[in-house]
């Protein structure tokens, strides 16, 4: 069967393949004339569809032969959207004890197509605080603290296609070239932290430290930002201490024995 596509531009197989599992998903199992009808197509094409998903053991098939099932794959992707899902249930209490400490804004951020996506923030309650909201929002790899954290220990592909791309100024004190901006990121990976300093937001600070998961990969960016006035870079090395701290306990809670930074 040829990888035809349908009219909005989608592969029709793949489409089909994913019809299946939506329909094993809401039935315990299912026949191949069942889902051949459900799908409108011809039962040898809903058979190789199966076979292709069996084959990948996002489906199996029952001991009654040419009945089917979820399979055992299913279980590998959903285990993922949880490690994610703990991810963000466990950074929100880490932000919340590092804003307690510290009384300034703190946040976590990932790696996500080449930005720094924060995924959980804690507000500090000074009467000048940063109390702007950053979750969800996406932040320059270059501009950040912590999302110069994460591009440090990214996959090569990610620090080659920053690298060599365009490198924004958001303030005049932004990182534009790329070759200064290599040797702060190797600078970065031998001292373990990584700060902004009115590079992204005039006036305002930050510094990251990494979360690291249990294989010890970077995972995540653990950040304080605060008023330049307030966090200046003399005390940055006082902040750094209390996040590798706090981020230690968040890479014990997702399972790393390691030293995050």
């Amino acid at each position: 069967m040829g990888d035809q596509r349908s009219q909005d531009g989608s592969v029709q197989s793949v489409d089909r393949a994913l019809q299946i599992l939506n329909l094993l998903a809401e039935a315990p199992s299912l026949g191949v004339s069942e889902i051949s009808r459900e799908l409108g197509v011809h039962r040898s094409t809903a058979f190789r569809l199966l076979a292709t998903l069996e084959s990948h053991n996002y489906v199996e098939q029952e001991s009654r032969r040419g009945t089917y099932r979820l399979g055992f794959g299913v279980l590998r992707l959903s285990g993922q959207v949880e490690a994610r899902t703990d991810l963000v249930k466990e950074a929100q209490l880490v932000c919340d004890e590092v804003t307690d400490e510290l009384n300034e804004t703190s946040n976590v951020a990932i790696l996500d197509d080449g930005a720094a996506v924060n995924i959980c923030q804690t507000t500090g309650t000074r009467l000048v605080a940063v109390t702007q909201q950053y979750v969800g929002r996406r932040t320059p790899l270059h501009a950040t603290s912590t999302g110069k954290i994460l591009l440090a220990h990214a996959p090569a592909d990610v620090l080659r296609s920053t690298l060599s791309g365009s490198l924004e100024a958001f303030t005049p004190h932004t990182v534009t070239d790329a070759a200064e901006l290599e040797t702060r990121l190797e600078e970065i990976r031998d001292r373990g932290w990584a700060a902004a300093v009115e590079e992204w937001e005039s006036d305002t600070n930050a510094v990251a430290v990494a979360v690291s998961d249990r294989a010890g990969g970077v995972v995540a960016a653990l950040s304080v930002t605060a008023p330049s006035f307030r966090m200046s870079p003399d005390g940055f090395p006082g902040i750094v201490a209390v996040l590798r701290r706090h981020a230690q306990h968040l890479s014990a809670r997702l399972g790393s024995a390691g030293d995050p930074a």
